[in-house]
């Protein structure tokens, strides 16, 4: 075990039933020595510091029916929203001025905002904010949709793959959506010169240690500028309701394994991993994560944004964020900084 873990901490690619032997058979004496690697690799590259993003979770419709989640278009509990330009751009300047240089823009795949709305939003917000990035995540696209919003001004694309296995994915998603197609979206975005993003859940429904070794094979022949994974956690109003949710103790070891795959990538301790442990980002970080993302919606939708259930944070004001994450942040011996945050050695 320790032997295969050296292996990945000197960049060399585990073979698949090394991977696979590793994961199924991991235990808190290697989890700890992994973590200590990935420390040290993530210090290497990135110092203490960690990235804050700024989250403005701007719709909460979405054409897509994904069984796992809280958004999905044939919730009729969910309490719909949308947020005008006006209200996109406050949550910016509020953002700018608590010291966020990089704004993700995340959403479910709303046809109400047309290739023409997006671009003009991302255009006034790096022309209001030009030493800010601008980071999507809105779903599939069209190669054409994906080049007018780059050319607008758009940095960074977020698309988690959600799994590499073609029949785990059918499990998790209705016949009319298409894991081939989602990986070429973010083939497409690497072509037009994104920094991407990719990830998956840990713990989904009906996932195996053969899918979790296919999720980073895949992630390992990308070569995404950013992973973001974390623990499924289920909600009340989708058909995966009673099913339990992924464990701190394996997204933790994943993140470690992450960042010794790819030594330079962008790694976020996500919200579900603060969701399902009071400390989970923290512990986060220590198993090599660099970034954050703290919310800067409006209060008054933030628990209308639910892709599950307990979510963290949907009633604070964007200080008070900033504020408890900075000091839970400088308690493990790290520290939020002001920068775009850019990846490294990619």
């Amino acid at each position: 075990m320790i032997n295969l873990i050296d292996k990945l901490a000197t960049e060399q690619c585990l073979l698949y039933d090394e991977m696979h032997y590793l994961i199924e058979n991991r235990n808190e004496e290697t989890a700890q020595y992994l973590f200590e690697k990935a420390r040290q690799v993530r210090i290497l590259h990135y110092g203490h510091d960690v990235y804050m993003r700024g989250l403005i979770e701007f719709t909460n419709y979405c054409r897509n029916d994904c069984y796992y989640c809280g958004i999905r278009k044939s919730n009729c509990n969910a309490e719909r929203y949308r947020l005008t330009k006006d209200q996109i751009l406050h949550c910016c300047d509020v953002g700018y001025k608590l010291g966020f240089r990089t704004f993700v823009l995340q959403g479910g795949e709303d046809g109400h905002y047309r290739d023409e709305v997006l671009a003009d939003i991302v255009s006034s917000i790096k022309e209001e904010y030009p030493d800010c990035a601008v980071t999507l995540s809105l779903g599939e696209r069209s190669y054409e949709s994906y080049k007018m919003l780059f050319e607008a001004g758009a940095d960074r694309y977020l698309l988690r793959h959600e799994t590499a296995n073609e029949e785990h994915y059918s499990k998790l998603h209705p016949p009319v959506m298409s894991l081939k197609n989602r990986k070429q979206c973010l083939y497409n975005l690497k072509e037009i010169g994104y920094q991407v993003g990719c990830g998956f859940m840990v713990g989904s429904p009906f996932q195996t240690v053969d899918c979790l070794v296919e999720d980073l094979m895949f992630i390992k022949e990308l070569r995404p500028h950013m992973v973001g994974i974390g623990p499924y956690i289920p909600h009340k109003d989708t058909p995966f309701a009673d099913k339990p949710s992924g464990t701190l103790e394996l997204t933790l070891f994943l993140l470690g394994i992450i960042r010794l795959m790819l030594p330079g990538v962008l790694l976020p301790a996500t919200t579900a991993l603060g969701t399902i442990h009071p400390k989970g980002r923290e512990l986060g970080i220590l198993a090599g994560a660099n970034v954050v993302m703290p919310n800067l919606s409006p209060t008054d939708v933030r628990k209308k944004y639910l892709l599950y259930d307990n979510k963290i944070c949907t009633g604070d004001e964007a200080a008070e964020c900033r504020k408890c994450l900075e000091r839970r942040i400088e308690s493990i011996g790290y520290k939020l900084v002001v920068s775009r945050g850019d990846c490294k050695y990619m």
